[in-house]
């Protein structure tokens, strides 16, 4: 039998991390002898909406077994969730689906519109009850909706991978341990086989978390041979608990979908627009940066914020009548803001030439001239030449930006957002879903 089970919205900012119930399920599933038929997934659902958790992970375990085994493992899923989930917490709603055989296609499209916009629990419990799976749900019950997703996306598509070490329990909550230097070395070996180790920008290491949670550190690369070479490179100075290598669709831009037009853009939804730039950006208080886009069906204000970095200072440079492509999550309309586009990246398509007014140069010596006041022309203050005749000149200005695609700095990218380096690196789709026994070694060590 070929067993699907997804579960989502087990921790809190204070404490817990699904990834890691994961990875207590496939210590469990190895001493039940399980077979596994897929990596771990671990998928990343719509960052923009507004009752996401931390990262909006949704996790999926692709296993195959006896069906006379199927109450023991919906035992094991559901006391592991139940014995390490943060139920206390208000916000934390957790769900589990069990869905047997292969993934419908109603589930994978289920699955893309939780990764691209805003789905409901209803139409997640009634594909639910049509293709015969089981969910369980805890609270307000929303964990099933990235339940369901994490199973419907097979990831047929481009693809990443990432190892996550995990702290033991003694060590959850105090400064995490690893040594610096070996990151930076790590990173300089591994090139573009892993991304997003390291900000470019500050140096800041961005493989350590900063919360309470159990991770100890999460490598993300394009393969998993690269993620556990980068892994040994790491030394740890405190104690691994266990690792588990995941097949992700971070660093993928899932969840960016194209629209045909700004009228179509939608609050809390991932999109791509195209527009010309009209006026000049504005500075406003904190860093941030603001600039408007339109084309024939409406405009629409766009926002770079601080810790955006080089690409706050890339907008900043903008002019009216620049084609661009806008990368972003919508925020909706507020009383004091319109509705915005929080830039993730931007594509610039072409450029508009920047003319500036000169004063023209003097006929006899060459110096440039100075304006006498309004409508009274120009004179040479080298030479005494003057001219009530002559206007000013219009002069091509050459731009520092070039057309070309602008991300964010690793350390504010969003999980989903492709970096620079995975570009020409993207996985080609596969027809089927690339599902076959899996041994534990390949993604799962517990010293």
């Amino acid at each position: 039998m070929r067993l699907h089970i997804g579960f989502d919205d087990t921790d809190s900012p204070r404490i817990g991390c699904t990834t890691y119930i994961a990875a207590l399920i496939i210590e469990r599933f190895y001493r039940m002898g399980i077979q596994f038929i897929d990596y771990p997934n671990l998928i990343r659902l719509n960052p923009n909406v507004p009752w996401k958790t931390r990262g909006n992970g949704a996790l999926c375990l692709r296993v195959e077994c006896d069906p006379s085994l199927y109450g023991d493992l919906r035992e094991c899923v559901i006391e592991t969730i139940e014995e390490n989930a943060d139920l206390d917490y208000k916000g934390t709603d957790p769900g589990v689906v069990f869905l047997m055989g292969d993934v419908p296609g109603e589930v994978e499209v289920f699955a893309r519109e939780a990764i691209r916009g805003i789905v409901r629990l209803r139409d997640a419990l009634k594909l639910i009850r049509k293709f015969g799976a089981e969910a369980v749900g805890y609270k307000m019950r929303r964990g099933i909706i990235g339940a369901l997703a994490a199973i419907g996306e097979t990831l047929r598509e481009d693809h990443t991978f990432e190892l996550i070490a995990y702290r033991r329990r003694e060590n959850w909550g105090a400064s995490r341990k690893v040594d610096v230097k070996s990151i930076i070395e790590m990173n300089e070996k591994m090139g573009n086989l892993t991304f997003n180790n390291i900000d470019p920008e500050t140096g800041r290491i961005l493989i350590t978390p900063r919360g309470p949670d159990p991770v100890l550190y999460g490598i993300r690369g394009e393969s998993p041979e690269a993620v556990r070479l980068a892994h040994e490179m790491v030394r740890s100075l405190e104690p691994i608990e266990c690792w588990v290598i995941f097949r992700t669709n971070h660093g993928t831009d899932a969840h960016f979908r194209m629209v045909s037009s700004i009228k179509d853009v939608k609050p809390y939804n991932p999109i791509v627009v195209r527009g010309r730039v009209v006026g000049s950006p504005k500075i406003i208080p904190g860093g941030h940066v603001i600039f408007r886009i339109q084309d024939e069906s409406g405009a629409i204000d766009c926002a770079a914020y601080e810790p955006s970095g080089n690409l706050r200072k890339v907008v900043s440079t903008l002019i009216e009548g620049d084609l661009v492509e806008v990368y972003g999550g919508v925020r909706p309309p507020s009383r004091k803001n319109p509705k915005t586009i929080n830039v993730e990246k931007i594509k610039i398509i072409s450029l508009a030439d920047k003319i500036v007014f000169q004063n023209p140069l003097c006929p006899i010596c060459g110096k440039r001239l100075k304006s006498m006041g309004k409508g009274k022309g120009f004179e040479c203050y080298r030479c005494g030449f003057h001219s009530a005749n002559l206007t000013k000149i219009a002069v091509k200005v050459e731009r520092p930006l070039k057309p070309g695609i602008y991300i964010a700095p690793p350390r504010s990218e969003r999980h989903l957002t492709k970096p620079l380096s995975r570009y020409g690196l993207e996985k080609k789709p596969a027809e089927h879903a690339p599902f076959g026994i899996i041994p534990y070694s390949a993604f799962w060590s517990k010293p």
